[in-house]
């Protein structure tokens, strides 16, 4: 499954759940967050991976110590540069699609 086409599907998951997507593919720090969206005082933001089938292991398997350290790092850089969202309750989450199945992984690290 190509990328954007992961990515579209879960910001497509987040919006029927009420979301408002607020940017996909967001460049800042050098680093890529795939899905920002907000609900309430809540902001989710959301590594998407994707493999074409699941013969090979989990799809969350990819995200590493040093992958989440990287989104940790873009996610202070944009809220830095976004105050209105900085009493915002920030929520990493995971969302993985392999072959046709998405599944979100919500809070799956701190």
């Amino acid at each position: 499954m190509a990328r954007n086409l992961a990515e579209t599907r879960a910001a497509r998951w987040y919006r029927l759940r009420g979301y408002r997507i607020i940017g996909t593919n967001v460049w800042v720090a050098g680093y890529e967050l795939d899905v920002l969206a907000a609900r309430g005082g809540t902001l989710a933001v959301c590594e998407v991976k994707s493999k074409t089938t699941g013969a090979f292991g989990d799809p969350i398997e990819m995200v590493t110590p040093e992958k989440i350290r990287r989104i940790t790092r873009a996610t202070e850089a944009w809220l830095a540069g976004n105050p209105e969202y900085r009493d915002y309750v920030v929520r990493f989450d995971v969302i993985t699609v392999a072959g046709t199945r998405l599944r979100c992984v919500g809070a799956a690290f701190p």
